[in-house]
């Protein structure tokens, strides 16, 4: 049997170093909780496209008096099909409005005619050029707005489950508290 040389065992060595370090990474951060450069910054433009059939989403609507969401999704995004039941919910109480993200046209009129439209309004977001501009890493991501278009809060992530009740709604609640 040939003799393994310690040199050899190096590279493994080195691997499983890194492949450790990264996994800590994974499961010590937590997305959201990542602060949003935006917040406390006016929402920036939402563009000028929506779904056929829909209404536009303006910068205006934004600055209408009372709270309101803005949330970033497409229908290949399955975490945004599993928080879609949420934001209808929303939408029964407060202005939701939706920013289809690098979405084909078809595929965003289908889902929202299977699952329910949620949104006041819709913009999309064909090339993602607002979302860079809102500082949006992937879809899903939801933003609390004041009256004044201001950004509250951002959260990363699909709204379920704990995430909805532990740590979005007491941001919400916050928000509609300082109305």
């Amino acid at each position: 049997m040939a003799k393994l040389s310690p040199l050899m065992l190096l590279p493994v060595a080195i691997f499983a170093g890194f492949a450790a370090m990264a996994g800590w990474a994974l499961m010590r951060d937590d997305p959201s909780s990542i602060p949003s450069a935006m917040t406390g910054r006016e929402a920036p433009p939402v563009g000028q496209t929506t779904l056929p059939g829909k209404v536009q989403l303006t910068d205006e609507m934004l600055r209408q008096p009372g709270v309101k969401l803005v949330n970033f999704w497409a229908s290949w995004c399955p975490p945004c099909r599993a928080e879609h039941p949420a934001l209808t919910e929303f939408a029964k109480e407060m202005p939701v409005y939706g920013i289809d993200l690098k979405d084909p046209e078809a595929g965003a009129v289908r889902f929202l005619s299977e699952h329910g439209d949620p949104f006041r309004a819709i913009a999309t977001d064909p090339r993602g050029r607002t979302a860079i501009d809102w500082g949006v890493t992937a879809p899903p991501e939801t933003f609390i707005i004041d009256g004044d278009g201001k950004v509250l809060y951002r959260f990363a992530g699909p709204l379920i489950e704990g995430n909805l009740d532990n740590i979005f709604m007491p941001e919400l609640q916050k928000a509609r508290a300082a109305e």
